[in-house]
């Protein structure tokens, strides 16, 4: 996609250049292409990187540069209303092409992942359902079990799902690798319920001010098939500890 729009920026700039008024005075021929001056080592530059960037699309690289040197003697062999409707078109196919290579790619990575996919869930499905009869585990209707690990006063409020909270947490994966702390930061984390994983959202309207709970939460609750980065791979089971601090607002 970057290389589409630095490829339009160069073609629409050609157009603009053919929309000029043409009565203006005619641009003294170069007659030289040696590089002396600092200005002609960035007009060779900005020349071999535009290249770089056409290379790959089939174009005729000679009647571009042609069409360069004609819109620098403001003349162009196609009009303004024709250039317009040509690098439409190029430029809906070079999306439709780049709209093919990115499902594509996405295909290939969704049939590469697959067995992982399935390995965690299996993983997953077995740990939730062992963590289920332990002491204390109680599971929620969407398949969100969660344990209370600190009870507080019990006289603290409990928060809605439009409520921004600030709490202390810890994240695991099941081997038990720590992928985010804010104890570790040493600094509460401040957010919003209905802008975090439905496991979150769900599990701190449980608690009261003061409390803290470990929830474990399915990959359906947590970030799905797709995980989230290098650090919690596809469907992922995670474990939580936290601590509900303050109800912000």
């Amino acid at each position: 996609m970057k290389s589409l729009k630095i490829v339009l920026i160069v073609l629409l700039g050609l157009s603009v250049t053919f929309a000029q008024n043409k009565n203006q005075s005619k641009v003294k021929d170069q007659k030289t292409s040696e590089i002396k001056t600092q200005n002609d080592s960035i007009s060779y530059a900005i020349g071999q990187n535009i290249y770089s960037q056409l290379k790959d699309l089939g174009l005729n690289i000679d009647l571009l540069a042609k069409s360069i040197k004609d819109g620098s003697a403001n003349k162009s062999d196609l009009s303004q209303e024709n250039c317009i409707k040509v690098l439409t078109a190029f430029q809906t196919k070079m999306q439709e092409k780049q709209a093919a290579q990115m499902k594509a790619e996405q295909e290939r990575k969704r049939v590469e992942m697959a067995p992982i996919i399935e390995k965690n869930k299996k993983d997953g499905d077995t740990f939730l359902a062992e963590n289920k009869n332990k002491e204390g585990v109680k599971t929620t209707a969407s398949g969100l079990q969660y344990k209370v690990l600190v009870a507080g006063p019990g006289t603290g409020s409990t928060p809605k799902d439009t409520s921004k909270v600030k709490v202390h947490y810890k994240g695991t994966l099941l081997d038990g690798k720590e992928f985010d702390s804010s104890y570790k930061r040493n600094q509460p984390a401040e957010f919003p319920l209905n802008q975090v994983i439905k496991g979150w959202t769900e599990g701190l309207q449980l608690m009261h001010v003061g409390d803290k709970y470990e929830f474990y939460i399915p990959y359906q609750l947590a970030y799905g098939e797709e995980g989230r980065g290098e650090m919690i791979p596809p469907a992922s089971v995670l474990i939580f500890e936290v601590e509900l601090l303050e109800i912000v607002k």
